[in-house]
C-alpha cells in the first residue's frame, strides 16, 4: 500500500502547507494590513471627493429655491380718509408712506400700522391732482395741484441710536424749492418727471390730449439759496391716443401710451420739439406700465394677462426702434393685471390682479418666481423697499397688507446661465459673462457658456500641441532610443512637471505673447516646416553611406535631430520679415483683420495653447513611456522572430498592448489642461468671449473662479455662481474620468490576450 500523499512532502513544505513556516505568518499579517490601507485610503478618497461635491452643491442648491412671501400684518389705511396717490417704504422696511390726494405725506409703522407723523405738502392747499415718482433711490417725487403747478418733494428718513435702540425719523425736503414750479395753465394728467443731474424735466397730458414738456435747471447761488430757471414749453400732439406716459431717466425716450387701444408711440427728445421714432402695437389693452430698475426696459401689463418687456435697440441700419424683447406668461386661471411694483436694485417686479394675485417676475431671467392670491379683492398698488425684503400691496378697498419677502436669486433660470439672452443696451440676444460694472444701473449678465466654452477652447489648443509631442516622443523614448539616451531624456522632461504653472503664465503672459505677435510669420513657418523637417531628415539619414550611418551608435539617432530642428527654427524667423514684407504688406495681424476678418489679440488661445501644452507633455509623456516601455518583452521578440519588421512590432504589438496606459496618459493629461488656472489667467485677456479662433483670448471657469471669487460677496448670487462654476467643473471632470476609466478597462480587456 503507498503512503499517503502528504508523506511524499519535506518537512519544511509541510510546515509551508501548514503555514507555520518561520516569517509566513508575518507575511500574512503585513498582507492584510496593506489590503486594509489600500482599502480604506480608496475609501477615504471617495468620501473626499464626495465630500467636495456635497460642500459645492450645498452652495448652489439655494440658487434654485424659490421666493417666499410670509404675510406681516394687516391694517386700514392710516392718515384721512383721501385718495392714495402714492405708497412706499424705506430702507429698513419699517416705517411706510402714504401720499393722499388731500395733499398730504402720512408716514406710518410697517408692523402695527400705527401713524408715525403727518406731514402737508408745502402750499399744495389740500388738493392734488396728479403724482409722479422721479428717482426712487433718491426719494424724489413730483406733485402737481390743482392749479397745474408741480411741487418736487423728497422723503428722507434720519437713523439714530438713543439708549442704543434703533430710531428711524422721516423728515421732508424740498430739492426745488417749497414754491411749486409753474408748469401747466390747467391740471392735466399722466404726470411724469424726471431729473438728470441738476435738470429737472416734467411731461403730462393736457385737457386736448396733447403732451406738454418743460424743463427746469436749478442752481445754488454762493449764500446756498436755490434758484430755479424755468425752460420754453413744448407742446405736441402725440401719434396716438396719449393715456399714459413713460419719461426715461436720461431724458432721451419718451412714451406715450394708447390704454385701450395697445399702443405705444416712442419719441426722441432733445431737441426743440419731440421727434416720433415709431408706434408699436401691444397685442391688447394696456393695464398698468412701469420702468424697471436702470431706467431702460418697460414693462408693460395687457389686458390678456401677458407682461412684455421693451427697450430701445438699433436696427442693422443704426436706427432706433422699440424692440418688444420677451413676454411673460402668467399663471393659468390669473385675472386682469391691476398693478405693477419693481425693484429698486434688480429687473424684479411684482405684478397685481383683479382677484388680489399677486406674482413676481424677473425680465432678463425670463422666469415666473412665485404667484400667490394675497388680498381679497383687486391690487391697487404694490411697494417693494429699497432691500426688496418688504412688498406692500394696498386693494381697492384701501387695506394695507405687508409681507416679508424671501427671494434671494430671482436672476437665475436655465436660460440665463446657458442660453442666450437679449440684455438691456444690446441690439440682439448674446452669451455673456458681465458680474460688475462701474454703475448702479448696471444689470449683471450671468452665462456660463463663454466660460464653459472658453475652458474646453484652452484644452483643446493645448491638447493640439502636447498630444502629438508627449505620446510620439514617448514611443521613441520607449522602444527606439537607446537605455543611455533614455536615461537622460526622461528624467529631464520629467523634471520640467515640476515647473510651477505660475512661473510658466509669468513666461508666457510677458514674454512669449509679445514675442510671437512680433514674429507671427516666423512662428506658422515654424509650425509648417518643422514637423517636415524631422521625417525629410530621417530619410536623407537613410541615405547616407552606411559607414557613416554606423558611426551613430544604434539608438542614439535622435541627437542628430537637435542641430537640424535648431537650424530650422533659425531659417523660419529669420525669413519671416522678409516674407512678411512682401507677402502681408509688413504687417500679417493688419492683413489678416483686413483680409480675412480674423481679429488678433496679444493674448490668445495660440499662446495659451504652447504655454499649457508645456505643463501638459511632462506628464503625459511619462505615464504614456512607462505603459510602452513596460510592454512585455517576449511580445517584442516574439514578433521580432515571426519575422515582422521593428514598424509592424510596435504598429500592431506594442501600440495596442499599451493603448490603455496611453489613453490614460491623454486623459490625465487633458484632467490637466481643463483644470489649469494660473497659465490661462496670465497668458489670455481673461475675456469671457465665444469666439473659438486660435487668435483670440478666452476666459476659463478655474481662471474665473480665481479671478472673481476674492471680489464677490459671500451668499450673494454671484458668490453661489461661483460655486456653481466650480461644480460644473468638476461635474465634468468627474464624467470625463469615469468615460476614461471605461474606455481603458475595455482597451486593456480587448488586448490582454496579446
Amino acid at each position: 500500500m503507498s503512503e499517503p500523499q502528504s508523506s511524499l512532502a519535506s518537512p519544511g513544505m509541510q510546515s509551508i502547507i501548514a503555514g507555520k513556516a518561520p516569517g509566513m505568518r508575518s507575511r500574512y499579517l503585513k498582507d492584510g494590513v496593506a489590503r486594509w490601507v489600500v482599502w480604506l485610503g480608496g475609501l477615504g478618497v471617495i468620501g473626499a471627493l464626495l465630500l467636495i461635491f456635497v460642500y459645492l452643491l450645498s452652495e448652489v442648491v439655494p440658487l434654485f429655491r424659490g421666493a417666499h412671501i410670509e404675510a406681516r400684518q394687516s391694517f386700514a389705511m392710516p392718515g384721512p380718509q383721501a385718495s392714495t396717490l402714492y405708497v412706499a417704504a424705506e430702507e429698513q422696511g419699517e416705517i411706510g408712506l402714504r401720499v393722499t390726494g388731500s395733499g398730504e405725506l402720512v408716514f406710518f409703522d410697517l408692523y402695527s400700522g400705527e401713524l408715525r407723523d403727518r406731514q402737508p405738502i408745502a402750499q399744495a392747499d389740500g388738493q392734488v391732482v396728479g403724482l409722479a415718482e422721479i428717482s426712487a433711490e433718491r426719494g424724489e417725487l413730483a406733485v402737481q395741484l390743482a392749479d397745474g403747478r408741480v411741487s418736487v418733494l423728497r422723503h428722507r428718513y434720519r437713523v439714530s441710536y438713543p439708549d442704543g435702540r434703533r430710531l428711524i425719523t422721516p423728515y421732508v425736503e424740498y430739492p426745488m424749492g417749497e414754491a411749486p414750479l409753474p408748469f401747466m395753465d390747467a391740471p392735466g394728467h399722466g404726470l411724469v418727471a424726471r431729473a438728470e443731474r441738476n435738470a429737472l424735466v416734467l411731461a403730462a397730458i393736457d385737457a386736448s390730449g396733447d403732451v406738454e414738456i418743460k424743463r427746469f435747471d436749478r442752481r445754488e447761488n454762493l449764500l446756498g439759496e436755490v434758484e430755479v430757471e424755468e425752460g420754453a414749453l413744448q407742446r405736441f400732439t402725440p401719434a396716438v391716443k396719449a393715456d399714459m406716459l413713460l419719461l426715461e431717466p436720461l431724458l432721451s425716450w419718451l412714451y406715450v401710451i394708447d390704454r385701450e387701444a395697445g399702443r405705444i408711440a416712442m419719441y426722441r427728445l432733445g431737441g426743440a420739439t419731440a421727434q416720433l421714432v415709431g408706434v408699436y402695437e401691444v397685442g391688447s389693452a394696456v393695464r398698468a406700465a412701469r420702468y424697471l430698475s436702470g431706467g431702460i426696459s418697460i414693462v408693460v401689463a395687457q389686458a390678456d394677462g401677458v407682461i412684455s418687456q421693451w427697450f430701445p435697440a438699433r436696427d442693422d441700419q443704426g436706427a432706433y426702434y422699440l424692440a418688444r424683447v420677451r413676454d411673460l406668461r402668467p399663471p393659468k386661471g390669473s385675472a386682469e393685471p391691476t398693478a405693477i411694483g419693481v425693484e429698486l436694485r434688480r429687473r424684479t417686479f411684482a405684478v397685481g390682479h383683479a382677484d388680489g394675485q399677486v406674482t413676481l417676475y424677473h425680465a432678463t431671467a425670463h422666469r415666473r418666481i412665485v404667484s400667490e392670491k394675497l388680498l381679497d379683492g383687486a391690487v391697487a398698488l404694490l411697494a417693494f423697499n429699497p432691500r426688496a425684503q418688504y412688498l406692500m400691496a394696498v386693494g381697492a378697498d384701501g387695506q394695507i397688507r405687508g409681507f416679508d419677502v424671501d427671494n434671494e436669486h430671482p436672476e437665475v433660470s436655465l436660460k440665463a446661465l446657458w442660453g442666450r439672452v437679449w440684455y438691456e443696451s444690446y441690439d440682439e440676444p448674446r452669451l455673456l459673462w458681465q458680474s460688475a460694472a462701474a454703475t448702479s444701473d448696471f444689470e449683471p449678465k450671468f452665462s456660463l457658456t463663454p466660460l464653459s466654452l472658453g475652458t474646453l477652447k484652452g484644452a483643446f489648443y493645448a491638447m493640439i500641441f502636447a498630444v502629438p509631442l508627449a505620446v510620439l516622443g514617448a514611443i521613441f523614448t520607449a522602444y527606439f532610443m537607446s537605455a543611455q539616451m533614455r536615461q537622460l531624456v526622461k528624467p529631464t522632461v520629467e523634471i520640467m512637471a515640476a515647473l510651477p504653472s505660475v512661473i510658466l503664465g509669468f513666461l508666457a503672459g510677458l514674454w512669449l505673447a509679445p514675442f510671437v505677435e512680433t514674429n507671427l510669420p516666423g512662428v506658422f513657418l515654424t509650425l509648417i516646416l518643422l514637423p517636415l523637417s524631422v521625417p525629410i531628415f530621417g530619410y536623407a539619414w537613410l541615405r547616407m553611406p552606411r559607414a557613416l550611418r554606423y558611426r551613430v551608435p544604434a539608438g542614439w539617432e535622435a541627437a542628430l535631430l537637435v542641430p537640424v530642428i535648431a537650424l530650422v527654427v533659425w531659417f523660419c524667423f529669420a525669413v519671416a520679415k522678409p516674407i512678411e514684407a512682401v507677402a502681408f504688406g509688413g504687417n500679417m495681424q493688419a492683413w489678416m483683420d483686413q483680409t480675412l476678418g480674423i481679429g488678433y489679440d496679444q493674448r490668445n488661445a495660440m499662446v495659451v495653447g504652447i504655454a499649457m501644452g508645456v505643463a501638459v507633455i511632462p506628464v503625459t509623456f511619462s505615464i504614456a513611456e512607462d505603459a510602452i516601455f513596460t510592454v512585455p518583452r517576449h511580445l517584442t521578440l516574439g514578433s521580432l522572430a515571426l519575422g515582422a519588421t521593428t514598424w509592424q512590432t510596435l504598429v500592431r504589438v506594442v501600440l495596442p498592448t499599451a493603448s490603455p496606459g496611453i489613453f490614460s496618459a491623454v486623459m490625465i493629461g487633458l484632467g490637466r489642461a481643463v483644470g489649469e488656472t494660473m497659465i490661462v489667467l496670465m497668458a489670455t485677456g481673461n475675456t469671457p468671449v465665444t469666439d473659438f479662433s486660435m487668435f483670440s483670448g478666452m476666459r476659463t471657469l478655474a481662471a474665473n473662479v480665481a479671478v472673481e471669487m476674492p471680489e464677490s460677496e459671500v451668499g450673494s448670487t454671484h458668490f453661489r455662481l461661483l460655486f456653481l462654476a466650480g461644480l460644473v467643473l468638476f461635474v465634468f471632470t468627474f464624467l470625463l474620468n469615469t468615460l476614461a476609466e471605461v474606455v481603458r478597462q475595455r482597451l486593456r480587456a480587448r488586448y490582454s490576450n496579446l
